[in-house]
């Protein structure tokens, strides 16, 4: 059986380009880029974290942030204590500002229901503790502006 379309070629139809972002440790009582936004804004169209070396079992709020060049910093989703996090937890958002991060364990992940737009700028994880652990980030997006690009930090 032939295949017409490669499934990267579906995923880009359905959700944009995707950029991955290789494993790095959590950031430590801060927030730290993920992802810059450049030449204009963007639509989030799909955002997952993968957890790759468990995250301590400590409390430690996390959320994931829009960091505008110019302007103020937007939560994209309330935080979600990740604490003791198993390796293969999937992270994600709905899209809804109001809705916390998404992190239940390794079986099963969320894709965002709604887009987000972000402008110029970073899309940053903040963590309010410093604990051990490690998580890969994909992100899907469409450019909004003809020249905007998303890539990893």
């Amino acid at each position: 059986m032939s295949t017409l379309i490669a499934g990267d070629q579906v995923r880009a139809i359905a959700l944009g380009i995707r950029v991955s972002r290789a494993t790095a440790a959590l950031p430590q009582t801060t927030q730290s880029g993920l992802f810059t936004i450049t030449g204009g804004r963007v639509i989030v169209t799909a955002i997952v974290g993968e957890v790759t070396t468990a995250i301590q079992a400590q409390a430690n709020n996390t959320k994931l942030v829009g960091n505008p060049t110019a302007g103020t910093d937007v939560d994209l989703c309330a935080v979600l204590s990740i604490t003791g996090k198993e390796v293969g937890t999937l992270l994600g958002i709905t899209g809804l500002f109001s809705d916390a991060l998404v992190g239940a364990n390794a079986g099963a992940g969320v894709v965002q229901r709604n887009g987000v737009v972000l402008g110029i700028g970073s899309l940053d994880l903040s963590c309010a503790a410093s604990n051990t652990g490690s998580v890969k980030w994909d992100v899907c997006y469409l450019p909004l502006d003809n020249n905007a690009v998303m890539t990893a930090v």
